[in-house]
């Protein structure tokens, strides 16, 4: 028996690895790490995110996955009109624009997200959460938006961030169950997009 003891005392105990998260100090690399984390381990990010830190880095993130899809997207809108003989300088204004409002809009966006999905998790999983938390967990499943500028699958990269990656998020975070966590993320999908639908529809209008 006090062998058995010394050898649970020998052993250290086992530390939770720290969810990456973006770092203006190495922006790129940072950025990488966080993108391969949540689409590749989203269950292990979510459960090792530190909910209760600061706006700034992952407000950041957000402004830093918007700039590089927006980038792309105005690139590939180019390259089409130019395909297609038809490129003029309103053609590529109308591009750098959309690409800057994209990027720009990104964090509020995220914002607007947290706030819906912070009504429904207090409504669905009855634990008591901040905004700076859902705020924290929705820039994060924006790693999802670096395939925002590929026509068609863009969309699937919304849902997937609001849906899936959200999903997990809440069960992690809160440890809730999966059907709440089904739920609470549908609830919290349902306004925003089809607020981003109504966006499309009167953008393809102008």
């Amino acid at each position: 028996m006090a062998s058995a003891i010394r050898t649970v005392c020998i052993i250290p105990p086992m530390q939770t690895a720290k969810a990456p998260e973006f770092d203006l100090r190495r922006p790129l690399g940072s950025a990488v790490a966080v993108i391969r984390a949540v689409l590749f381990s989203p269950r292990s990010f979510y459960l090792n995110l530190k909910v209760e830190g600061s706006l700034r880095d992952p407000a950041l993130f957000v402004l830093f996955v918007g700039a590089v899809a927006g980038i792309l997207g105005a690139t590939v809108a180019i390259a089409s009109n130019l395909l297609f003989g038809d490129l003029d300088a309103g053609d590529i204004r109308s591009a750098v624009v959309d690409a800057l409002l994209f990027a720009v809009l990104s964090p509020v966006g995220v914002g607007v997200v947290a706030g819906v999905y912070l009504l429904a998790i207090r409504t669905f999983v009855g634990k008591v959460s901040s905004f700076t938390e859902v705020y924290r967990m929705a820039a994060y499943a924006a790693a999802a938006l670096v395939f925002a500028w590929i026509p068609i699958l863009g969309a699937f990269a919304f849902t997937y961030a609001l849906m899936v990656l959200m999903g997990i998020g809440i069960q992690s975070v809160y440890r809730a169950s999966f059907l709440t966590a089904v739920v609470t993320a549908l609830v919290g999908f349902v306004p925003v997009a089809s607020v981003l639908v109504w966006l499309t529809v009167a953008g393809m209008a102008f």
